[in-house]
């Protein structure tokens, strides 16, 4: 079979419990500037029990179509049965290029789907494109550049250093994508996607596990990515302690508190809070970096803030060259006298 006969760009439709993850919106974002770039259309996978009812909201985010395999086995996620179902649906309609979100979830199904289609994958990607392979041609065989490939970008080594990866011998090209990094495109009411009804033909086999239950756990921690203010400390801020006056700035600007990874490392917050290349990827509208030095990994997971005002009392940290704002000094006598001000403004 020909590389050609793959056509169309494709997500996973992630949803848990019949609701939708946000990450399902923000692929098909993704996946229709790559096919604009490609000539094609979005197709969303969605997998479950009783489900068809959600095709119409993909459709709204900007699916043009809705392949759905629902099936009593697919109730709640079990590896065997979704990989099952996701395998058949890529031998069936062979896509180009297959989106899996990097979630607790996709982080299982990706590769073990890849694995059953022999192509590659590339995890937790930051970045994807449509390009040639190699980037720079050959010298001498230009010829055998590759183009409309898919460029996927991801961090490595600890987030030290940035890889462009493709896939240009096999399909589909496969992809899982952090949460919080793609933007879905704005929601438009009333608009269809071509409903597609697919029996995936599952096998219960010794590979399938039986749910004995279902706990679902009661946290009361917030999620950082739904703020649109967050109040981020580091190692700078000294202590646990110190995390207070964080917090009041938090506070009297509606926000949140976040911080890096030394913080958690120290013990200060908990992993929950955590931005950056081994914590999460966050979109605010403002984001404070207090006490933080700004390396790579950290910067990776906050780049894309509408504004970043960063706070250190070294004038050569990193952080500065990302911040559109920067405060040089004393975080313990800038930050309370900041909020102080915000709330003086905010009682007029």
């Amino acid at each position: 079979m020909g590389l050609e006969e793959y056509k169309g760009v494709y997500v996973y439709a992630q949803q848990v419990d019949n609701k939708l993850s946000s990450i399902a919106f923000e692929l098909i974002g993704k996946a229709k500037e790559l096919a604009a770039d490609l000539g094609t259309d979005v197709t969303a996978v969605l997998l479950g029990s009783n489900v068809k009812a959600l095709a119409d909201e993909l459709g709204e985010y900007g699916a043009d179509k809705v392949i759905v395999v629902d099936n009593p086995a697919l109730e709640t996620y079990r590896t065997e049965p979704y990989a099952q179902a996701l395998e058949a649906v890529i031998n069936e309609f062979k896509p180009e290029i297959m989106l899996v979100g990097a979630t607790a979830i996709g982080r299982d199904l990706g590769p073990t789907v890849s694995a059953r289609v022999k192509t590659g994958l590339t995890a937790d990607c930051t970045k994807l494109e449509i390009g040639d392979f190699p980037l720079t041609p050959v010298p001498g065989k230009e010829d055998e550049q590759k183009h409309n490939q898919l460029l996927m970008t991801r961090p490595a080594f600890g987030g030290n250093t940035i890889a462009t990866i493709a896939c240009p011998d096999n399909r589909p090209q496969m992809a899982t994508v952090r949460p919080g990094v793609m933007q879905k495109l704005p929601k438009e009411a009333g608009r269809k996607a071509e409903v597609i009804d697919f029996d995936a033909k599952l096998e219960e086999n010794n590979r399938y596990v039986e749910i004995m239950n279902v706990v679902k756990a009661v946290g009361n921690v917030k999620n950082i990515m739904d703020a649109k203010v967050l109040v981020s400390g580091g190692r700078g801020v000294g202590s646990k302690e110190n995390f207070k006056i964080l917090e009041e700035l938090a506070e009297a600007m509606g926000g949140m508190v976040s911080c890096s990874r030394a913080v958690v490392e120290n013990g200060w917050l908990e992993p929950d809070y955590q931005v950056g290349q081994t914590g999460k990827t966050v979109r605010p509208q403002i984001y404070f970096a207090i006490g933080i030095s700004g390396a790579i990994q950290h910067v990776a997971g906050m780049e894309e803030s509408d504004l970043i005002i960063a706070i250190n009392k070294d004038e050569d940290a990193p952080i500065f060259d990302v911040a559109d704002y920067g405060l040089v000094g004393d975080l313990n006598k800038i930050v309370p006298q900041l909020t102080a001000a915000i709330k003086a403004e905010a009682g007029k």
